[in-house]
């Protein structure tokens, strides 16, 4: 099955769901049939002890869960550091080879790869109403689609939100109102078009489409065009439906 469909059958399946471990279960399902052996998407503290209201989703091998939190090494994880300065999606070799890393985290990142948990794929996650958090993803032997990204960051972002609103039902977080031509562009860009092929079905520049995007995402309070189309089916202002163009 295409990745696009799997993204929006889970955001489709989202919708319907008032229980937050039911998501999560289809959660981490869905990322497995993209090729994901292990998933941890949670807040940053220790996931033996996760926060009141905070999404804790890990299917990590128990063993080493045990021993992270034993060694509270959550205090020193280098993912959990770089996830806080990152705003973007990161590889953990590319971005951690960068980083001046202690003794102590050096040890975190080997002693997690003897269970597997190496090369793996982080994605911040940042919202005024979510506390800190971030997802990690480790490939299966087979590997993922590098074509996939954009439908797995989809399926990541809306899936911790929801997570988080089944788990936190009372919080309020302000309303966001996008202008028309922001929701056109926006729902278009969630199709995967560019600038210039929405500029071409709205019979306007793409500068006046990227420009139309970019307040929109301003308007969240998100760096890119995913976080802001995901934030958009939240709040009801885009149907999964429309994604299907």
């Amino acid at each position: 099955m295409p990745a696009s469909k799997i993204a929006l059958d889970f955001l489709d399946f989202c919708e319907k769901q008032t229980s937050a471990q039911i998501i999560e279960d289809r959660f981490v399902s869905t990322l497995q049939a993209l090729g994901y052996e292990y998933v941890a998407c949670a807040s940053h503290v220790d996931p033996l002890r996760p926060r009141p209201g905070g999404v804790s989703v890990l299917n990590y091998p128990v063993p080493w869960v045990q021993h992270y939190s034993e060694a509270d090494f959550a205090r020193i994880d280098p993912v959990f550091l770089a996830a806080r300065i990152m705003s973007l999606p990161f590889n953990w070799v590319d971005c951690l080879a960068k980083m001046r890393l202690s003794r102590e985290q050096k040890r975190v990142l080997d002693e997690g790869a003897l269970y597997g948990l190496s090369k793996g794929l982080t994605i911040p996650l940042r919202s005024p109403d979510v506390i800190p958090a971030s997802c990690s993803l480790i490939a299966g032997s087979d590997g993922v689609d590098p074509l996939a990204m954009a439908h797995i960051l989809m399926i990541v972002i809306y899936g911790h939100g929801a997570m988080h609103r089944r788990l936190n039902p009372d919080a309020l977080a302000d309303p966001v109102v996008l202008a028309p031509r922001e929701r056109e562009c926006l729902t278009l860009a969630g199709c995967g078009k560019s600038d210039w092929v929405i500029g071409e079905v709205l019979g306007v520049s793409w500068r006046t489409a990227h420009n139309a995007i970019e307040r929109a995402k301003k308007r969240y309070g998100v760096s890119s065009r995913v976080q802001a189309v995901v934030r958009a089916v939240f709040d009801g202002q885009i149907m999964v439906d429309d994604l299907t163009g």
